[in-house]
């Protein structure tokens, strides 16, 4: 048997919704609303994650091709770092993650990196030659 949840979800959240405000207990779908609570902190780990990817690649394309920087990567840098302070004042649990977003995005950036310079991910360190704190520091760029 479809339930309301697997066949129209909108409707199941705006019932629940409803519900909710109503204060009705009964008609609350606790699991699923649990569920979906659950992936919605998930989401906003995985905005910063991608935040820090976009940041990282950039910081790395500025390292590695000195001589095709443009304005358009220091506006992406720039406007990935507000987006990451405002992220993570709007959001101020995800602290505890940052570190382990930030040391994840990082290897995702050097793969993206390597793409679109066209050079070996071997060229691109391992780790960070920057810090996280460095990374969001807008008077940064990397050498």
């Amino acid at each position: 048997m479809t339930t309301l949840y697997e066949a129209d979800f909108f409707t199941w959240a705006k019932s629940q919704a409803e519900a909710a405000r109503r204060r009705s207990a009964n008609e609350l779908d606790w699991d699923r609303l649990a569920e979906e609570l659950e992936a919605l902190g998930a989401s906003e780990q995985r905005e910063l994650f991608s935040r820090y990817v976009v940041l990282l690649t950039h910081l790395l394309k500025w390292t590695h091709q000195p001589e095709r920087r443009t304005r358009s990567w220091t506006n992406t840098i720039a406007a990935q770092r507000a987006q990451i302070a405002r992220h993570l004042t709007r959001n101020p649990g995800l602290k505890a993650k940052e570190a382990e977003e930030f040391a994840a995005a990082y290897g995702e950036a050097r793969l993206a990196a390597s793409t679109q310079t066209d050079q070996d991910v071997s060229v691109f360190p391992e780790a960070p030659a920057f810090t996280m704190e460095q990374s969001k520091d807008e008077s940064f760029l990397p050498d």
